[in-house]
């Protein structure tokens, strides 16, 4: 695994300009299956002003359950869930909430649904657009979603936007490179502790990441295995993917 631990994350603030430096996690939760504290301990660690969690729970008393993680997590549900078919954003109270929509994506006969999870907030002077995504396993219809995850974000109609999730592919995939074309990849444009997400007990490959839109100024991103007091103990008993952290600075403006 690569890492980094030249630079401190920078902690969430408001600047002097009215710009704003957050804290955005990424993070497949694999439906919450494994050990909830460890997974509330790896988020509350982290700090971060928004979560996009893949695979959040989808059948019986699913609200229930995520309701759980975002209080034991000391954050607060967003959007998402089994109306997402998976994906969810939670935020802490720093965000103010404009709106949400949960998004559900073609069928294709025999393969799992998919969807987004998407919202606009407002954080100080910043307005952001946000989505979680969980892209296929097939790789025509991941390459097919790559394109829609790009046209759902930019009918947000915000300054600036920020896309994570499970990418189901690597930086060298044609799924990855379609998004990256667009938008910037916060590892590549950032790096800092670990890169690959994949899995906890041997990462060996990048397959979550975190974009965002170009006016945005990637301070630093990666995975924190190591790093702020988050135990590798805690890392492989809170699910199968290991979490993207990263820290961004949003400009002010309407």
């Amino acid at each position: 695994m690569v890492m980094s631990t030249a630079r401190t994350l920078p902690n969430s603030r408001t600047e002097p300009d009215g710009s704003v430096v957050i804290r955005v996690l990424s993070y497949n939760i694999r439906s919450m299956r494994d050990d909830e504290e460890a997974l509330a301990r790896v988020i509350r660690v982290c700090r971060p002003d928004l979560v996009f969690v893949q695979e959040a729970p989808r059948f019986f008393r699913w609200r229930k359950h995520a309701a759980r993680l975002a209080a034991r997590s000391e954050l607060v549900m967003l959007s998402g869930g089994a109306t997402a078919a998976g994906p969810m954003l939670l935020c802490s109270l720093r965000a103010t909430v404009e709106r949400t929509e949960d998004v559900l994506l073609p069928l294709t006969p025999g393969l799992h649904r998919r969807g987004f999870a998407t919202a606009v907030v407002r954080i100080g002077g910043a307005r952001i657009g946000l989505l979680s995504c969980h892209l296929s396993l097939q790789t025509d219809e991941r390459y097919a979603q790559a394109g829609m995850l790009l046209d759902r974000l930019a009918a947000l109609q915000t300054p600036h936007a920020i896309a994570a999730g499970d990418i189901n592919e690597r930086p060298g995939g044609r799924s990855f490179v379609r998004l990256a074309a667009e938008l910037q990849d916060c590892w590549a444009a950032g790096p800092w502790g670990g890169e690959y997400t994949s899995t906890p007990a041997d990462p060996h490959q990048r397959i979550d990441a975190i974009f965002a839109t170009r006016g945005v100024e990637v301070l630093a991103c990666g995975v924190p295995s190591g790093l702020m007091g988050i135990t590798d103990r805690d890392l492989r008993a809170a699910t199968d993917h290991l979490p993207v952290l990263a820290a961004l600075r949003i400009p002010a403006g309407e």
